[in-house]
């Protein structure tokens, strides 16, 4: 038997493919196919099963592209009410790999309809937990994702009292030596603790991870409530559309038009541009928003940009625009790009540059922006007269920043800023400034 996991850093999203005598099995698949047939060909196997351990909310996955081309089963959980060919499975249901065989259990919390494997090995000993979002490495599912998307929606306190309950009754009763792979790790939304481990054992969790050491049903609905991260705008349509099944990968993607850098972008669009922020200040369409090519691009593309908004994509070179499409396909956004260009040669906006020495003596001179998360500023602004608004509220809440003075925003490091920069000096009549990395000095 043979696991193999596929790793996303951008997503933090891990996903798996089990072979056993020539029988392939893919879990959780991201949204390119070809990674996995590309593996289950190279080790002479045949896909029979792609299992979806629920509808995803931070990403887009490929299991009806891999249904469609290789005939082999999805296997999804029954309650998740969804619109493609499939198989529907009920806590403990089997099916059999090769020589070993798959067991499904029901592990709702992260959602209504989350369901888990259990992989036995030939000689028929529990081997691994393929958890989904039900278990992680030091954390469980966040239960705020379902309140409104999904075939079946429940409130918060209802998902994270069933995820007490999956802790007691399902996951404690597993062996301390079983293997715990885990669809996230540190980074993902998906929860609130994640660990930068890739797998772990259930006997780890039993001692490490909180969910396992709170005994009290009320208090760990309470500590699973708090403190969770925000909810970017595009988890209810990925789930939606997980729910549907996504268009093929790269027929998607070829669609988009790649257009001249002298096309006619109309007044008023949203366009992201994705280059560097040193580039982008020194010239740039006004009103863009600069979501540069970090490693959580397709994240603040997903929380900045509503989906159902359509938008334009601006890249260096046109040797990037391969790369961008398929990072904006992971989270079903290709369909709402109008077309990709590199900077038209009529940009002429420019960003402000801060004076340092200045605004230190005179912080009381400016409008300061905080755009760190709740959970940050709730332990206290570092400036005084700062007002505090999430980056991921940013483009909702434009209307109560002054525009009597400068503005300055700043972020804990400079990442979140770059962009909130953006977002701000297109809306705000006096100057606009990012504090960037300087902040680490207060």
């Amino acid at each position: 038997m043979l696991i193999e996991q596929f790793y996303d850093d951008n997503l933090a999203h891990a996903s798996y493919v089990i072979i056993s005598n020539g029988d392939a099995a893919v879990i959780d698949p991201a949204r390119d196919p070809y990674p996995y047939l590309d593996f289950i060909s190279k080790n002479e196997a045949q896909l029979k099963a792609i299992i979806e351990t629920h509808p995803h909310a931070d990403f887009v996955s490929s299991h009806l592209e891999l249904h469609k081309k290789t005939n082999a089963d999805i296997y999804v959980g029954k309650l998740v009410g969804v619109f493609y060919p499939h198989k529907g499975v009920e806590d403990g249901d089997e099916i059999i790999l090769g020589s070993i065989r798959l067991k499904f259990i029901l592990t709702p919390g992260h959602s209504p309809d989350s369901i888990s494997i259990i992989v036995y090995n030939k000689d028929n000993k529990p081997y691994a937990l393929l958890s989904g979002d039900t278990l992680f490495v030091g954390d469980v599912g966040r239960p705020d994702l379902r309140e409104s998307a999904g075939n079946i929606s429940k409130k918060r306190e209802e998902l994270a009292g069933a995820m007490f309950d999956t802790v007691q009754t399902k996951l404690k009763t597993l062996n301390d030596d079983i293997l715990v792979y885990p669809a996230h790790g540190a980074g993902s939304l998906c929860g609130k603790a994640l660990s930068d481990a890739r797998f772990s054992t259930i006997g780890r969790e039993k001692t490490q991870n909180y969910a396992f050491q709170i005994s009290d049903k009320t208090e760990f609905i309470n500590s699973l409530l708090q403190d969770q991260p925000f909810i970017p705008a595009y988890f209810g349509y990925d789930v939606e559309l997980n729910r549907i099944g996504a268009p093929d990968f790269y027929e998607s993607i070829n669609a988009i038009p790649k257009l001249d850098s002298n096309t006619e972008i109309p007044e008023n669009s949203t366009i992201v541009d994705v280059r560097e922020r040193k580039e982008f200040r020194k010239k740039h369409i006004k009103n863009s928003i600069n979501i540069f090519q970090d490693t959580k691009f397709e994240t603040w593309l997903g929380t900045l940009v509503n989906p159902n908004e359509k938008f334009y994509l601006i890249c260096n070179s046109k040797d990037d625009f391969d790369k961008i499409l398929k990072r904006t396909a992971k989270i079903g956004y290709e369909v709402n790009v109008l077309g990709i260009l590199t900077l038209p040669e009529k940009a002429s906006f420019v960003s402000d540059e801060l004076d340092l020495k200045h605004f230190r003596e005179n912080t009381d001179s400016y409008t300061i922006i905080d755009v760190r998360n709740p959970s940050e500023t709730s332990k206290g602004l570092k400036f005084n007269n700062a007002m505090a608004i999430p980056l991921s509220e940013l483009r909702i809440k434009m209307d109560i920043i002054p525009h009597d003075k400068p503005v300055v925003v700043h972020c804990a490091g400079g990442y979140r800023s770059a962009i909130a920069l953006s977002i701000v000096e297109n809306k705000i009549k006096n100057k606009v400034f990012d504090l960037g990395e300087e902040v680490k000095s207060y």
